[in-house]
């Protein structure tokens, strides 16, 4: 479970600091990730993955955000 968290950290950041990529992970993220990982996942799988990475590219720009603002005050 551990490498699954470890390999999702590792795409987000990734798709977080390459433009092309934040382009083509939000017009098909699951051949963004594909491509990342160099596999062709089962659909389970990859759909698990993806849903992560969109997690945690979430949280990271909610925290940029609030460190942002906190900036502010």
């Amino acid at each position: 479970m551990t490498d699954i968290k470890e390999k999702i950290e590792e795409l987000a950041e990734k798709i977080m600091k390459d433009t092309a990529l934040q382009a083509q992970f939000k017009k098909d993220p699951v051949k963004a990730v594909e491509k990342l990982l160099g596999v062709d996942l089962p659909d389970d799988v990859i759909d698990k993955v993806v849903k992560g990475v969109q997690a945690k590219i979430s949280v990271d720009k909610v925290s940029g955000a609030v460190d942002a603002l906190k900036k502010l005050f």
